[in-house]
């Protein structure tokens, strides 16, 4: 009885056990699999800016707290919530373990760590100050991001409100509208022009389900939707090339209203680049490479082409400045000055100081000025539907009484 007894109690454990062994190695498996496509994305993995500025910000610090680089990338990669990003932490500390320098760890990784970072780092180990020229990337990765999430913010409310805007009135008009129409037609009578277009429109967009022939054949809102979206992608292939990012780029720079605004960010982006590489220590013409980079605009890849020629002939960048129309005449004399005094980072700094705050009171007029705009188009389109939907209600009398 007591080995019955000992046999029926160990039993379950080991059955317990037994199933539990199954389960962990499952989840073991699961881990390594997660891992390996982890580590597959990492090669083209695009780090973002954010990111890289917290990342950036904080191994300058650590660096100039005294601790070495092999264990100020390990500190950083145990707390990296990015797992992309960890996993890229983790190969560039092992090559620098293996005998490899900073920069040219990074530079296995072209797409997680752009040009800008690459070309300081290489500058700060020239120049055995790192951690100081991690500062002044930190620093300009803060200003960027900053700038970025100012536009962003401000763009948001009015994408916001025209989205629902649109959702709401082909809801309207193709739900609502259809079942006004049938009760309208009962009364027999002509209804008003408003009405009439409102109902066309609203026959034109709604799909139909009754056969297979109509719903291909009748033009609707899905069609429509069809075809938006076949341009979206024929419009981004045509920017993906040259001439297209050409053409957008002008097509931007003449906007109404986010042309200027643009343009201005543009500029300081120019600057404040121009600016931190050449405090850095970094060649002018390799300056000039990153900044074209780095612009995301035609027009200033074109000038700083022309400004690498010209200063590779003996000449100054005010020379091109002063005849590129792109550059507003301030800048130009801005950046002659400081030529003439030998401090032309310290000119771009004080010239992309001058965008930010022009950007930024454009943001705030702007965010100003779209809210009362936005609910005064609101109110008169999404009014003009519902007025024309109820007029033939609030003219009931008349309409009834020439149908009977």
């Amino acid at each position: 009885m007591a080995f019955l007894f000992s046999a029926s109690t160990t039993s379950p454990v080991s059955s317990q056990s037994a199933s539990k062994a199954p389960k962990l190695s499952f989840m073991s498996s699961q881990a390594m699999a997660k891992q390996k496509a982890y580590e597959k994305r990492a090669k083209n993995y695009r780090i973002p800016l954010e990111p890289l500025a917290i990342f950036t910000a904080q191994l300058a610090a650590l660096l100039s707290a005294g601790l070495p680089l092999v264990s100020s990338l390990e500190a950083l990669q145990e707390q990296m919530e990015d797992p992309v990003f960890r996993v890229i932490l983790r190969e560039v500390r092992l090559e620098i373990s293996a005998g490899s320098s900073f920069s040219a760890a990074v530079k296995k990784f072209p797409k997680g760590f752009n040009s800008l970072f690459i070309s300081m780092v290489e500058a700060g180990e020239a120049s055995g100050n790192l951690a100081e020229i991690l500062q002044k990337v930190a620093a300009y990765f803060e200003s960027t991001v900053k700038l970025t999430k100012k536009v962003k913010s401000a763009m948001a409310y009015p994408v916001a409100v025209i989205g629902l805007a649109v959702v709401l009135v082909n809801v309207l008009l193709v739900f609502v509208i259809p079942i006004f129409a049938e009760m309208f037609t009962s009364f027999g009578s002509d209804l008003p022009v408003p009405t009439q277009i409102l109902i066309g429109v609203s026959d034109f967009l709604k799909p139909d389900f009754t056969s297979i022939t109509g719903f291909f054949t009748k033009p609707s809102i899905l069609h429509i939707g069809a075809i938006l979206y076949i341009a979206w992608k024929f419009w981004q292939k045509f920017v993906a090339t040259p001439k297209g990012r050409e053409f957008k780029d002008h097509l931007i720079h003449r906007a109404p209203i986010f042309g200027p605004l643009s343009h201005k960010i543009a500029l300081s982006r120019f600057c404040r680049t121009y600016a931190t590489l050449m405090r850095s220590g970094v060649q002018i013409l390799r300056t000039l490479e990153i900044v074209a980079a780095a612009s995301g605009k035609t027009q200033i890849e074109k000038a700083c082409t022309e400004i690498a020629k010209h200063i590779s002939q003996g000449g100054q960048i005010s020379d091109i400045l002063a005849i590129n129309p792109y550059f507003p005449p301030m800048m130009k004399h801005m950046v002659k000055a400081g030529e003439s005094t030998g401090n032309v980072d310290g000119m771009m700094s004080k010239v992309a100081d001058f965008f930010d705050t022009e950007v930024d009171a454009t943001v705030a007029a702007l965010t100003s000025l779209i809210e009362p705009l936005l609910i005064c188009f609101l109110g008169v389109f999404v009014g003009g539907i519902v007025m024309a939907m109820f007029l033939p209600i609030f003219n009931m009398a008349n309409v009834i009484g020439k149908g009977s």
